[in-house]
């Protein structure tokens, strides 16, 4: 596989330095892209980068995933304005310890492969390293007039952060470039990879190379991934989409992507899943003789579910997807675990009921009208039970006398009730 043309038609290449093909070409090259440390958990705004790495030891070049322990203290002021919150050391290792997990489901670490993926961590060779051997050994070599020309540090300038640019941000762009030194002595690394917004830190780790040792490098950038709209990719009304379900349910996740647009969904496919070509120019025509069938949604949702979490979370989630929009029997309800349940039903009206008026037993009518107001009425009540319009945990109620207790309570503490097709409720006993 040639890498580049990999990253080419799946819309994932942005730009590189000349001469990157040509080296990727005639030799395995090892190359690594960095990730900040500023949670325990990648979200989706970094598998863009993740899958690169994954298509580069595909092609048979080695990998390197540079977890940011020195950087993420200080913080990238590439496209933000506002300095980050400082990490200390104890919380850098708890989220570099949950991140290198994740990246062992799309990298192979253990493998005796020559080209197995390594993580390196920033940290370990910057921590002994004091201010006056860096101003000495680094600083000298990069022109402050260098630094001011970078786009990121330019607009931090120009006004478009409230309070300027810090010193500690300004050196970040000679931290990253050292990182590149380094691995590029010990380790022979001779290509960086990353975001588009971080071509002005690349170039620098390259200059910085041929400016101490004379030694060649290359670059290459992916595009930032936006929606067809323009927005921001990866974030929801609730924040980012996470890849560690503590923070975002399989369930959530998969219905993320089941939901993108038909354009966006055309888009996704090719740089989040690892469908070849032909299967996925395949996919897109099927796509466009019926859209309504949101077939690529549907497979894209269903890789990349499979992907990150597993193929037992991606049937979870079909199958409570269906009980929400589809048949879902009173069987597959049950089977749902609490969190899967509570993200099913989030935002759906909540009403707490009394466990012990409930474990005493009380009539369907009462529990719907006075306990939780379900219904304005008894009558109204008995006219859409009569009418076969009211479910409770997804079996049709016969009548509305019949008594409800503890032991219909989901996990031993929810009632759901279904009014009409589309009204949900969820009843909590306390």
């Amino acid at each position: 596989m040639n890498f580049v043309e990999e990253l080419r038609w799946r819309g994932m290449l942005h730009d590189m330095m000349p001469g990157t093909e040509e080296l990727l070409a005639k030799e395995k090259v090892t190359a690594y892209i960095g990730f900040d440390p500023t949670a325990d958990s990648l979200h989706i705004g970094h598998l863009c980068s993740v899958m690169i790495l994954r298509h580069f030891q595909r092609c048979g070049h080695k990998p390197l995933a540079l977890i940011g322990g020195a950087t993420g203290m200080i913080g990238d002021p590439s496209g933000k304005s506002a300095e980050r919150n400082l990490l200390d050391e104890e919380t850098l290792q708890r989220n570099m310890a949950g991140m290198k997990k994740q990246l062992g489901k799309f990298l192979d670490f253990d493998s005796d492969a020559p080209n197995r993926a390594e993580l390196v961590n920033n940290y370990d060779w910057m921590k002994d390293f004091t201010f006056l051997d860096f101003a000495r050994n680094v600083g000298k070599h990069i022109t402050v007039n260098y630094m001011m020309a970078k786009d990121s540090v330019k607009k931090r300038l120009n006004g478009e952060a409230r309070d300027g640019l810090s010193f500690t941000e300004f050196t970040y762009q000679l931290l990253q470039g050292y990182d590149f030194l380094h691995l590029y002595e010990t380790k022979g690394c001779r290509l960086q990879m990353g975001g588009s917004d971080q071509w002005g830190n690349i170039t620098t780790g390259a200059e910085l190379i041929r400016r101490t040792n004379g030694g060649e490098v290359f670059a290459l950038t992916c595009p930032l991934i936006t929606k067809a709209d323009g927005g921001k990719f990866g974030k929801t009304e609730s924040g980012n989409v996470w890849l560690d379900p503590r923070y975002t349910s399989p369930y959530k996740f998969y219905q993320f992507w089941l939901n993108v647009g038909d354009a966006d969904a055309a888009r996704y496919i090719k740089i989040f899943t690892a469908l070849g070509r032909e299967e996925i120019e395949a996919l897109i025509a099927e796509h466009e003789q019926a859209p309504h069938l949101r077939v690529l949604q549907k497979r894209l949702a269903k890789e990349v579910t499979v992907m990150v979490h597993s193929l037992a979370d991606y049937e979870a989630a079909v199958e409570a997807s269906n009980i929400l929009f589809g048949g879902g029997t009173s069987e597959a309800l049950k089977k749902l675990d609490e969190s899967t349940l509570l993200s099913v039903f989030e935002g759906v009206p909540q009403y707490e009921v009394s466990r012990d008026t409930l474990s005493a037993g009380v009539k369907a009518v009462d529990l719907l009208t006075e306990m939780a107001p379900v219904f304005a009425s008894k009558g109204e009540m008995r006219k859409m039970v009569q009418g076969g319009g009211v479910s409770v945990n997804k079996e049709k109620l016969a009548a509305y006398d019949r008594v409800c207790n503890a032991g219909d309570l989901l996990d031993g503490k929810y009632l759901l009730v279904q009014r009409g097709k589309k009204n949900y409720y969820l009843l909590i006993a306390k």
